[in-house]
Protein backbone atom coordinates (compact mmCIF):
# COMPACT_ATOMS: atom_id res chain seq x y z
CA UNK A 1 0.00 0.00 0.00
CA UNK A 2 1.27 3.52 -0.51
CA UNK A 3 -0.17 6.82 1.14
CA UNK A 4 -1.07 9.43 -1.71
CA UNK A 5 -2.77 11.55 0.76
CA UNK A 6 -2.60 12.54 4.23
CA UNK A 7 -4.06 15.81 5.83
CA UNK A 8 -4.56 16.41 9.33
CA UNK A 9 -8.66 16.09 10.47
CA UNK A 10 -9.05 17.28 14.13
CA UNK A 11 -7.92 17.31 17.64
CA UNK A 12 -9.96 15.95 20.29
CA UNK A 13 -9.79 16.45 23.79
CA UNK A 14 -12.35 13.41 24.60
CA UNK A 15 -13.59 10.31 22.66
CA UNK A 16 -17.09 12.07 22.26
CA UNK A 17 -15.63 14.62 20.18
CA UNK A 18 -13.90 12.38 17.33
CA UNK A 19 -15.27 11.95 13.96
CA UNK A 20 -17.99 10.42 13.53
CA UNK A 21 -17.80 9.60 9.85
CA UNK A 22 -17.44 5.63 11.00
CA UNK A 23 -14.28 5.66 8.67
CA UNK A 24 -11.71 3.25 10.53
CA UNK A 25 -9.21 3.86 12.73
CA UNK A 26 -5.03 2.76 13.59
CA UNK A 27 -4.10 4.88 16.38
CA UNK A 28 -0.28 4.97 17.83
CA UNK A 29 1.10 5.17 20.77
CA UNK A 30 4.04 5.02 23.23
CA UNK A 31 5.99 6.87 26.30
CA UNK A 32 7.23 10.07 25.76
CA UNK A 33 9.90 10.23 23.27
CA UNK A 34 9.67 7.19 21.52
CA UNK A 35 9.50 8.98 18.19
CA UNK A 36 5.97 8.70 17.42
CA UNK A 37 5.56 11.61 15.20
CA UNK A 38 8.82 10.93 13.14
CA UNK A 39 7.36 7.69 12.76
CA UNK A 40 3.86 8.96 11.80
CA UNK A 41 5.34 11.10 8.89
CA UNK A 42 7.81 8.92 7.94
CA UNK A 43 4.91 6.43 7.24
CA UNK A 44 3.12 8.91 5.32
CA UNK A 45 6.04 10.79 3.09
CA UNK A 46 4.77 13.66 5.00
CA UNK A 47 7.37 15.59 6.59
CA UNK A 48 5.62 17.65 8.83
CA UNK A 49 2.05 15.90 9.53
CA UNK A 50 2.37 15.36 12.95
CA UNK A 51 4.54 17.87 15.15
CA UNK A 52 7.41 16.74 16.30
CA UNK A 53 9.08 18.18 19.34
CA UNK A 54 12.12 17.89 21.25
CA UNK A 55 9.93 18.16 24.34
CA UNK A 56 8.79 14.90 25.12
CA UNK A 57 4.57 14.43 26.25
CA UNK A 58 3.83 17.45 23.71
CA UNK A 59 0.78 15.31 22.61
CA UNK A 60 -2.11 16.11 25.08
CA UNK A 61 -4.92 15.51 22.03
CA UNK A 62 -6.30 12.52 20.47
CA UNK A 63 -5.07 13.95 16.96
CA UNK A 64 -7.04 12.55 13.73
CA UNK A 65 -5.48 12.22 10.49
CA UNK A 66 -7.28 11.23 7.29
CA UNK A 67 -5.19 8.66 5.34
CA UNK A 68 -6.00 8.24 1.47
CA UNK A 69 -9.75 9.45 1.98
CA UNK A 70 -10.17 6.16 3.68
CA UNK A 71 -9.34 5.90 6.59
CA UNK A 72 -7.59 7.30 9.95
CA UNK A 73 -4.32 7.17 11.52
CA UNK A 74 -4.61 8.12 15.17
CA UNK A 75 -1.54 9.83 17.17
CA UNK A 76 -2.45 9.61 21.15
CA UNK A 77 -1.12 11.38 23.80
CA UNK A 78 2.42 9.33 25.25
CA UNK A 79 1.77 7.53 28.38
CA UNK A 80 3.97 7.66 31.76
CA UNK A 81 5.57 11.44 31.31
CA UNK A 82 6.40 12.09 35.15
CA UNK A 83 6.49 16.08 34.59
CA UNK A 84 3.26 15.91 34.37
CA UNK A 85 1.04 17.16 37.35
CA UNK A 86 -1.03 13.90 38.81
CA UNK A 87 -4.54 15.61 37.49
CA UNK A 88 -3.33 16.37 33.93
CA UNK A 89 -2.11 12.26 33.91
CA UNK A 90 -5.07 10.92 35.64
CA UNK A 91 -6.98 12.89 32.79
CA UNK A 92 -5.08 12.13 30.30
CA UNK A 93 -4.77 8.34 31.38
CA UNK A 94 -8.93 8.58 31.07
CA UNK A 95 -8.85 9.87 28.18
CA UNK A 96 -6.80 6.75 26.43
CA UNK A 97 -8.09 4.29 28.28
CA UNK A 98 -11.62 5.14 27.25
CA UNK A 99 -10.58 5.65 23.30
CA UNK A 100 -8.35 2.57 23.35
CA UNK A 101 -11.66 0.24 25.17
CA UNK A 102 -14.43 2.17 23.34
CA UNK A 103 -13.93 3.90 19.91
CA UNK A 104 -15.88 1.13 18.09
CA UNK A 105 -13.68 1.96 14.54
CA UNK A 106 -10.55 1.28 16.69
CA UNK A 107 -8.95 -1.76 14.50
CA UNK A 108 -5.68 -1.70 16.09
CA UNK A 109 -3.54 -0.10 18.40
CA UNK A 110 -0.17 0.21 17.64
CA UNK A 111 2.20 0.53 20.84
CA UNK A 112 5.83 1.99 19.81
CA UNK A 113 9.12 0.74 21.81
CA UNK A 114 12.65 2.70 22.08
CA UNK A 115 14.70 -0.75 20.99
CA UNK A 116 17.31 0.75 22.60
CA UNK A 117 16.22 -0.01 26.13
CA UNK A 118 15.72 -3.19 28.54
CA UNK A 119 11.78 -4.10 28.71
CA UNK A 120 10.46 -1.18 31.23
CA UNK A 121 8.21 -1.67 33.81
CA UNK A 122 5.48 0.85 32.71
CA UNK A 123 5.84 -0.16 28.73
CA UNK A 124 5.26 -4.11 30.35
CA UNK A 125 2.30 -3.02 32.45
CA UNK A 126 0.72 -1.15 29.37
CA UNK A 127 0.86 -4.36 27.01
CA UNK A 128 -0.84 -6.57 29.50
CA UNK A 129 -3.55 -3.98 30.51
CA UNK A 130 -4.42 -4.45 26.68
CA UNK A 131 -4.05 -8.35 26.53
CA UNK A 132 -6.35 -8.93 29.40
CA UNK A 133 -8.44 -6.55 27.43
CA UNK A 134 -8.78 -8.12 24.84
CA UNK A 135 -7.09 -5.35 22.34
CA UNK A 136 -5.93 -6.11 19.14
CA UNK A 137 -2.33 -4.29 19.03
CA UNK A 138 0.97 -4.53 17.06
CA UNK A 139 4.54 -3.46 18.82
CA UNK A 140 6.32 -1.58 16.88
CA UNK A 141 10.02 -0.97 17.97
CA UNK A 142 11.69 2.51 17.23
CA UNK A 143 14.57 4.35 16.41
CA UNK A 144 16.87 0.91 15.00
CA UNK A 145 18.88 3.15 13.03
CA UNK A 146 20.79 3.65 16.84
CA UNK A 147 21.81 0.26 16.91
CA UNK A 148 22.47 -1.42 13.65
CA UNK A 149 20.36 -4.53 12.05
CA UNK A 150 21.69 -7.45 13.69
CA UNK A 151 21.81 -5.28 17.43
CA UNK A 152 18.25 -4.11 16.66
CA UNK A 153 16.99 -7.68 15.66
CA UNK A 154 18.23 -9.32 18.89
CA UNK A 155 16.85 -6.39 21.38
CA UNK A 156 14.08 -7.15 19.66
CA UNK A 157 13.78 -10.84 19.92
CA UNK A 158 15.00 -10.46 23.66
CA UNK A 159 12.00 -8.16 24.39
CA UNK A 160 9.78 -10.57 22.73
CA UNK A 161 11.01 -13.67 24.41
CA UNK A 162 10.53 -11.52 28.00
CA UNK A 163 6.62 -11.67 26.75
CA UNK A 164 6.39 -15.38 26.77
CA UNK A 165 6.82 -15.32 30.56
CA UNK A 166 3.27 -14.40 30.75
CA UNK A 167 1.82 -14.60 27.38
CA UNK A 168 0.64 -17.58 25.53
CA UNK A 169 0.28 -16.02 22.00
CA UNK A 170 2.82 -13.11 21.19
CA UNK A 171 1.66 -9.87 19.17
CA UNK A 172 2.96 -9.04 15.74
CA UNK A 173 5.90 -7.19 15.85
CA UNK A 174 8.12 -4.77 13.52
CA UNK A 175 11.59 -3.28 13.64
CA UNK A 176 11.77 0.15 12.37
CA UNK A 177 13.83 3.31 12.07
CA UNK A 178 12.16 7.13 10.84
CA UNK A 179 15.74 8.24 10.28
CA UNK A 180 16.48 5.14 7.73
CA UNK A 181 12.79 4.67 6.55
CA UNK A 182 13.22 0.85 7.94
CA UNK A 183 9.83 -1.01 8.51
CA UNK A 184 7.80 1.75 6.60
CA UNK A 185 6.57 -0.91 3.41
CA UNK A 186 5.93 -3.69 6.17
CA UNK A 187 4.27 -1.37 8.20
CA UNK A 188 1.64 -0.43 5.67
CA UNK A 189 1.05 -3.50 4.10
CA UNK A 190 0.21 -4.80 7.22
CA UNK A 191 -2.63 -2.08 7.61
CA UNK A 192 -3.26 -2.81 4.19
CA UNK A 193 -3.94 -6.38 4.79
CA UNK A 194 -6.09 -5.76 7.56
CA UNK A 195 -8.14 -3.33 5.33
CA UNK A 196 -8.39 -5.78 2.85
CA UNK A 197 -10.12 -8.22 5.72
CA UNK A 198 -12.29 -5.73 6.90
CA UNK A 199 -13.75 -4.86 3.36
CA UNK A 200 -14.04 -8.50 2.89
CA UNK A 201 -15.95 -9.18 5.73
Amino acid sequence: MDIKKSAFSLSAPSIGLCPTDNKIEYAFIGRSNVGKSSLINMLCNHKGLAKTSATPGKTLLINHFIINDSWYLVDLPGYGFAKRSKTVQQKLQQMISSYILQREQLVNLFVLIDIRHEQQKIDREFIDWLGESGVPFTIVFTKADKLGVVKSRQNAEKWMKQLADTWEELPPYFVTSSEKRIGREELLNYIDEINKKIEAE
